[in-house]
């Protein structure tokens, strides 16, 4: 743990203001929830929590069907991280955090679709040393927000991805979502 020099006093009811400088660096925002942890010595821990995160190993294979279905590479997404990934860009993308236009364009919650021209190609991951040459985005909404992202992307211009994809994201966003509310 990296000490950050800022102490803090609990108010009269438990209350504690987690500081902007972190709040900004870790890309808390106002109505994020945070899972609370304690140490056996004594220290708490607040770490943001990410339901689709509790469904990682569901989210690794649904990944794994849609690149399997469609050859590319399929990526899902909490608001943080890069969940799961299947395909061919899948060890470039694999639990890297992402990159803050990609967080910026989940915000929108709107569809992402580059194969079509309704949207630029957005780096998924920080880091990210592969180029897409195609990219189609859902935004997977729990409660009408936005909880992270189900992703197809090509390093290829042919095939044209389509309404195939389209759809199959759609629907795989949508189930996700459902998952998450149950």
């Amino acid at each position: 743990m990296k000490a950050t020099g800022i102490v803090r006093r609990i108010d009269e009811l438990g209350r504690i203001v987690v500081p902007k400088e972190i709040r900004r660096t870790l890309r808390i925002r106002e109505n994020d929830s945070l899972e609370i942890f304690t140490s056996g010595s004594g220290e708490i821990i607040l770490k943001k929590y990410s339901p689709i995160a509790e469904l990682s190993a569901f989210a690794a294979e649904y990944a794994s069907a849609l690149s399997g279905t469609f050859g590319h590479t399929a990526v899902i997404c909490d608001m943080e991280h890069v969940i799961a990934a299947a395909g061919p860009a899948k060890k470039a993308l694999a639990d890297k955090r992402l990159s803050q236009n990609f967080d910026a364009w989940l915000l929108t919650k709107q569809d992402l679709d580059s194969a079509n021209g309704e949207g630029a190609l957005i780096p998924v991951a920080q880091g990210q040393d592969v180029f897409f040459m195609q990219q189609i985005a859902v935004p997977i909404l729990l409660n009408g927000d936005v909880a992270g992202a189900v992703l197809m992307a090509s390093l290829e211009t042919a095939p044209v991805m389509g309404e195939a994809e389209t759809l199959a994201l759609k629907t795989a966003a949508l189930y996700l979502a459902r998952q998450l509310d149950s």
